[in-house]
């Protein structure tokens, strides 16, 4: 494998054969096996494994969540990521939009209230004026919903 390529799905099964015990090499096949679509199912015990085996892993715990395919408990797998991670804002902005995505389909003001509040919080640590304005205006709409 030259500098330029990427290791096949059957290097990364190789390599989680050799070390089964490593928890980023159990990443790197969830993800790969995400990627040719093999299935939540799969994809979700493998990254389950890596988390217990490491679960500073971030990697792992975002492999969980996005394997999950319940969307209610999609939306828990997000928020147990952002309660581990507090200060990722990839799994907060995971978190928000799956919980208003939850909120319209089964029109659950918890999860707008959930949505609501983390999208807050992402826009409380924004910089870039871009984000600013993409949250204001998610903002703007979440908190005129009436179901």
């Amino acid at each position: 494998m030259d500098d330029l390529s990427y290791p096949t799905v059957a290097d990364l099964e190789q390599s989680v054969a050799e070390n089964p015990g490593d928890a980023q090499a159990l990443v790197r096949l969830a993800n790969g096996y995400w990627l040719e679509g093999r299935g939540p199912e799969l994809v979700g015990e493998i990254a389950d494994r890596a988390r217990k085996l490491d679960p500073a892993s971030r990697g792992a715990w975002h492999m969980w969540a996005l394997a999950e395919s319940n969307p209610r408990n999609r939306t828990e797998r997000w928020r147990q990521v952002s309660i581990q991670f507090p200060t990722d804002d990839l799994a907060r902005a995971n978190l928000a939009d799956n919980a208003a995505a939850l909120a319209g389909a089964e029109h659950d003001y918890m999860a707008l209230d959930l949505a609501i509040e983390t999208y807050e919080q992402l826009l409380a640590g924004a910089t870039e004026p871009m984000q600013r304005e993409a949250l204001e205006k998610a903002l703007e709409v979440l908190r005129k919903w009436k179901f």
